[in-house]
């Protein structure tokens, strides 16, 4: 992603907060609908082995503050889910320790997806990704141990609104994964995993 100019980058919040776009060209404007799943990815800096355990990061501090710089914090703040992605050791590379199959995952996510089709039946809401700021904090109930891990998350990691909103909804859709109608610890430290600790 850092390879793109921050212009290019930056036109990404719209379509990623509000599902749409606008084009705006000498006084005339017009607004496209433009619901977008955005995977990205990007090396931690220009020469790819900041953070390797194995290959020395060539790049100085302030070249690798410019690099991901490109990435704002607004930005970071629209995505509801980032994680690094070390090398792999050879052990994991040639692990044969089974996981899990595509077609349990699929029932998975089915199953999932339809208890959140009949949650927001109502209300012309397809997922939980859909959910406005005050939706998910009214549809992602908390058990107290949650509820008492987010607080503390929220001031350690200093969340903005956005990012906590987001949090919420990564961890009701672990708890929908898993059959759960309230959002307990274990699912919000797990949506805790995905986010990066510079992402807010």
């Amino acid at each position: 992603m850092p390879e793109f100019s921050k212009d290019c980058l930056e036109a990404l919040r719209q379509p990623l907060e509000d599902g749409i776009v606008t084009i705006s060209r000498a006084s005339a404007s017009i607004t496209y609908p433009a619901s977008i799943t955005l995977l990205g990815a990007c090396n931690p800096c220009p020469c790819g082995y900041y953070g390797d355990h194995l290959k020395q990061c060539r790049c100085t501090p302030s070249q690798v503050k410019k690099y991901m710089g490109k990435i704002s914090g607004p930005l970071m703040d629209r995505m509801d889910i980032s994680i690094n992605m070390p090398r792999l050791t050879y052990e994991e590379l040639n692990s044969t320790v089974p996981s899990e199959g595509s077609e349990n995952v699929r029932e998975r996510v089915q199953r999932a997806r339809g208890i959140q089709t009949e949650r927001f039946h109502q209300m012309g809401i397809k997922c939980n990704a859909h959910l406005s700021g005050s939706q998910s904090r009214d549809f992602c109930r908390l058990s107290a141990e949650a509820e008492s891990l987010v607080k503390s998350s929220f001031r350690q990691l200093k969340l903005s609104a956005r990012a906590h909103d987001r949090l919420l909804k990564v961890a009701r859709t672990i708890a929908d994964l898993s059959g759960s109608e309230t959002v307990e610890a274990d699912h919000l430290a797990e949506a805790l995993q995905y986010r990066r600790p510079d992402s807010s």
